[in-house]
Formats: structure tokens, sequence, C-alpha cells
């Protein structure tokens, strides 16, 4: 059954306000749990209301944002050149591979000294 975008709403302000659970609506209205879903989700985008968590409560990260955590390392970044940013993004790339083949690499030159992460034989 096709409902008007004034009945959807209406249908979603009942599952929004815990009036009826989308499965409730589902069987009420005749159409899917994802179909009820949206519609109430149209509703609250519509009204400008917060997201529900899944038992029903209005959800905190929406309600309050979170301050952004500022970094030490950030800090040193924001003071590099492009020259050093590229040096260390090469690096931490080729540290990256390591790691995935399942080593380390302590030294440089000829005092480079392979560690593997594992006890198993790279050989």
């Amino acid at each position: 059954m096709r409902y008007t975008p004034e009945e959807r709403l209406e249908i979603g302000r009942r599952i929004y306000e815990n009036e009826i659970n989308r499965y409730q609506a589902a069987i009420e209205y005749g159409i899917s749990e994802a179909c009820a879903r949206n519609y109430m989700r149209a509703y609250r985008d519509t009204n400008g209301m917060p997201g529900k968590n899944r038992c029903g409560g209005i959800r905190r990260d929406e309600e309050q944002p979170q301050p952004i955590k500022t970094d030490s390392a950030l800090e040193e970044y924001e003071s590099m050149t492009k020259e050093e940013l590229i040096r260390e993004l090469v690096r931490s790339k080729i540290r990256e591979a390591r790691l995935k083949k399942g080593y380390e690499v302590k030294g440089d030159g000829a005092e480079k000294v392979f560690i593997p992460l594992n006890n198993k034989n790279t050989k």
C-alpha cells in the first residue's frame, strides 16, 4: 500500500516517539521493517531531531559533540616543512610494509638489525 508523505511522517513520528516499534508498524501498516525505519528517519530528519540508539534513547554523540583531542605528535608534524613531512611519510610506509611482513628493523647502515616479530623461521 502506498502512503502519502504526510502519512509516512505520521508513521515515523509514532515510531520515533515509541508509541509503536518498527516491527509493530510493519504489521499494522503492511510495510517492511526497513521501510518503517526509513519513515522514522525521514520524520527525524525533517524535524531536525537527534538520532536514537538501538534501545530507543537519544544518542549522546549527536547531543553533545566531543572535543577534538590534539596529539603532541600532531603538533610536531605541523611544525615540519613539506620535505620533512614527505620523508616521514615514506618512513612510515616502509615501517608498515615491514610490520606486515613480520619484522622490524633497528639501526641503519652496517648496524642494521632485522628483528622478527614472531618465533617462526622467516626463511
